[in-house]
């Protein structure tokens, strides 16, 4: 197996209706610390004109979840061709315990959440924050044999999807209509 030349995830970033309301939800209830803050007139990549604030906070392996702030008070549309439950944000936490309190601490602030969900290999919660972004809480219940096992049959049981897909995108209508 070849090592991937790309070493971890740095950072995912969402647009936030606002950046205090969303640093309240990441730092306070789930205990992310905003460890970084740009503030610009201008997209560096573009050149483009557009008021901004772009906030980071920091995950216990170093990567990042951030937010842009472009100071209209707007969310991100959800995708129209795409249900809601597909699109999200899964982090993990140390273990079924956590992964209960957190809901539980969760479920206190008022916040609707869905499980504990189980995956076999793992259990997850899944929530929406302020924005309208589903997140996905996870804790591992498999160890690495059984990681290991799955990896093997991953590019298998892929070609057995595409095979099925075939069969049902020809009676399936799409998601938009």
């Amino acid at each position: 197996m070849t090592t991937p030349i790309i070493q971890g995830l740095h950072h995912f970033a969402y647009r936030c209706r606002d950046a205090e309301e969303t640093r309240a939800f990441y730092e306070d209830l789930l205990g992310l610390p905003l460890c970084h803050y740009i503030e610009s007139d201008y997209v560096p990549s573009t050149g483009e004109y557009c008021p901004y604030v772009h906030i980071f906070f920091r995950l216990a392996d170093g990567s990042c979840v951030a937010f842009f702030d472009l100071g209209d008070n707007q969310v991100a549309l959800p995708s129209p061709n795409t249900p809601a439950w597909v699109n999200h944000l899964a982090l993990s936490v140390p273990s079924l315990n956590d992964l209960l309190t957190i809901k539980q601490k969760l479920q206190q602030a008022g916040i609707e959440v869905i499980g504990p969900t189980d995956h076999k290999i793992f259990q997850s919660i899944y929530f929406f924050d302020p924005n309208g972004i589903r997140l996905e809480l996870t804790a591992q219940l498999a160890g690495q044999p059984e990681l290991d096992r799955l990896e093997q049959e991953a590019h298998n049981r892929l070609n057995d999807w595409n095979r099925r897909k075939q069969k049902i995108s020809a009676y399936k209508p799409s998601f938009s209509q």
